[in-house]
């Protein structure tokens, strides 16, 4: 077995004893790190898969041009006292009614809303565009590594465990592929060595019964002794913390859906104090091209399990998320106007929310462009006024300790006098 056959084996059959969990770095350094800091600061990423829509996720019912390029979908102004219709924020902007869960956060200052929020390359391409603001270089596609993973390499102080860096779900994330080492599993539940029965990702089911040696007929010595060994001890370490038993706090109640079995779960890892630094979650059917609805619809029942599992997120973990930032994000926004088919296209622009400790809410940031068909980008779509880099580079910086001179984004030098200004 040649060299470069045996080491991308080696990477999969770590995969293979894992179950759904992949293990790509990590595994080629010392990983058990008994006693992980009790309290770090952690960083939980949400991804909105599909481009939402931010015009009805927070609403500018204060532009007079919404209404008019809005038509059957646009979301009804605030009246005071009616829960469904636009649920005001500052006179000019709003949540959509399916968002109220995130209301008290945004009364008690928790939550900041970062509006027309986007990349400056102009691609309309779902995947091009969730590559580009994950490996945080808009236009350039042969970036190997991702701007959380370059972002946890160049701290200072970060935590030396194996679950620094965790995606909720079968394949690790664009923004956490690099050196720094990350782990992608399906649920913290299965994140296990199968001592009888292991599954290959993609081919069936393997017998491993007799151990290491029946799965690897070559290169066994690296792998026990090397990424074995190590794999086991990080099983051994999550076994050890039990993360699943911790229940939800503080009368927190988690929607049924990905996102909020993805974020429960992150909860149960930041009590189990494992040195969790960064995680990460996503959530798609945000791509409503047709039938998107208005205050009711398609659209709406999305809002109402994100926002739900969000609020609950932060009533579980309670006084935890004094050290809890949540960052999310989504490749791009959608049309201003509304399309044939009572739904929207591809656009630009969007809203992006940061909420927990040490975020200055209660507060609309970055500058408004406006509807008028003048202020559009290209004619049709809402105008980018916040570069996502800023936004993600003053939580990196602020929030994790980042260095703010660190290369965060490739060929894109950030100034800290250039931050949206949503953490203190």
């Amino acid at each position: 077995m040649g060299c470069g056959t045996r080491r991308s084996f080696m990477k999969g059959g770590a995969l293979a004893l894992l179950g759904l969990g992949s293990v790509p770095r990590f595994l080629v350094r010392a990983a058990h790190a008994e006693g992980a800091a009790a309290r770090s600061k952690v960083l939980i990423a949400v991804f909105q898969r599909g481009a939402v829509d931010g015009l009805t996720m927070v609403v500018p019912h204060g532009d007079r041009d919404y209404y008019g390029a809005r038509g059957s979908i646009a979301v009804a102004r605030p009246i005071a006292g009616n829960l469904e219709t636009t649920i005001d924020l500052d006179g000019f902007f709003g949540l959509h009614p399916a968002m109220a869960p995130l209301k008290p956060l945004w009364d008690a200052k928790q939550l900041a809303i970062v509006h027309a929020c986007g990349s400056p390359d102009t691609t309309r391409s779902h995947f091009d565009a969730q590559d580009y603001m994950e490996s945080g270089t808009p236009g350039v596609k042969t970036t190997q590594d991702g701007w959380l993973a370059r972002g946890l390499l160049a701290e200072p102080a970060g935590s030396a465990s194996p679950f620094r860096a965790v995606a909720m779900g079968s394949q690790l994330p664009r923004s956490l592929r690099g050196e720094i080492g990350a782990v992608a599993m399906g649920a913290v539940a299965d994140f296990d060595v199968k001592q009888d029965m292991g599954r290959m990702a993609g081919s069936g089911t393997v017998n491993a019964r007799r151990g290491f040696e029946s799965l690897y007929e070559q290169g066994v010595q690296d792998i026990l002794h090397g990424t074995g060994r190590e794999t086991f001890d990080a099983v051994k370490m999550l076994k050890a913390a039990n993360p699943q038993r911790f229940a939800p706090e503080h009368g927190a109640q988690y929607p049924r859906g990905k996102l909020g079995d993805s974020l429960k779960q992150i909860a149960q890892l930041i009590k189990a104090n494992v040195g969790l630094e960064v995680a990460f979650a996503d959530m798609g059917g945000w791509d409503t091209h047709a039938n998107q609805g208005n205050e009711k619809g398609q659209l709406a029942l999305r809002f109402a399990e994100f926002s739900q599992s969000l609020a609950a997120l932060s009533r579980d973990l309670g006084d935890r998320m004094a050290d809890v930032v949540v960052l999310t994000m989504s490749e791009f926004g959608r049309t201003v106007r509304e399309n044939g088919n009572r739904g929207t296209d591809h656009g630009h622009a969007t809203a992006m929310l940061v909420l927990g400790g040490g975020v200055r809410g209660g507060r609309m940031v970055g500058g408004w462009p406006g509807l008028a068909r003048e202020q559009l980008y290209e004619g049709r779509d809402l105008a980018v006024t916040t570069d996502f880099r800023h936004l993600f580079a003053e939580v990196a910086v602020r929030h994790l300790g980042v260095p703010p001179t660190a290369p965060l984004f490739p060929g894109f030098p950030t100034n800290p006098a250039k931050y949206p200004g949503v953490l203190v």
